[in-house]
């Protein structure tokens, strides 16, 4: 297993991009996060290097995203989760830069209308936040949560998008 980081300064704050053997596979937003994960993989002695080599591409276009200059990533993510997690996350990819959807949207799409706040669940648990734009499914009556209560960072980026 090839685990390598690196560490690109948002408008959000510090974003850190992991991927393992060539593929992203998260995007944590934010030191105290990473550290944790980070510490994790060093106690079940799990190797993980800093690469600015590596990621270089994923850097490159997380930059084009910040500056307006990139609507659609083209990248190797590694999706993960249960199949309905991954099922909300392949349908989150479809949404169009600049564009939202309700939480209530995605449950249609997916043919299960029901699992609303299964959505939302799911939704904070993407691993791969801005690439995979969960930021882009909105509650109809409140913008809702992004990563448990940052309703903030998640209000940042869609006016980033409404800018461009």
């Amino acid at each position: 297993m090839n685990l390598v980081y690196d560490v690109y300064q948002s408008k959000i704050g510090n974003l850190y991009i992991l991927s393992e053997d060539g593929f992203i596979v998260s995007v944590d937003i934010g030191d105290e996060k990473f550290n944790k994960l980070k510490n994790e993989y060093i106690e079940k002695g799990i190797d993980i290097k800093k690469s600015t080599e590596d990621l270089k591409e994923a850097i490159s276009q997380i930059d084009d995203y910040f500056n307006g200059k990139r609507k659609v990533f083209d990248l190797n993510i590694r999706i993960e989760g249960t199949e309905f997690q991954k099922s909300v996350y392949r349908e989150m990819l479809k949404i169009p830069y600049g564009e939202t959807l309700y939480y209530s949207d995605i449950a249609k799409n997916i043919n299960n209308p029901k699992s609303v706040r299964a959505i939302g669940q799911a939704s904070k648990c993407n691993k791969i936040p801005i690439i995979i734009p969960c930021h882009r499914v909105v509650g109809k009556n409140n913008i809702g949560g992004y990563m448990g209560n940052h309703s903030d960072l998640k209000e940042i980026l869609l006016n980033l998008e409404k800018q461009s």
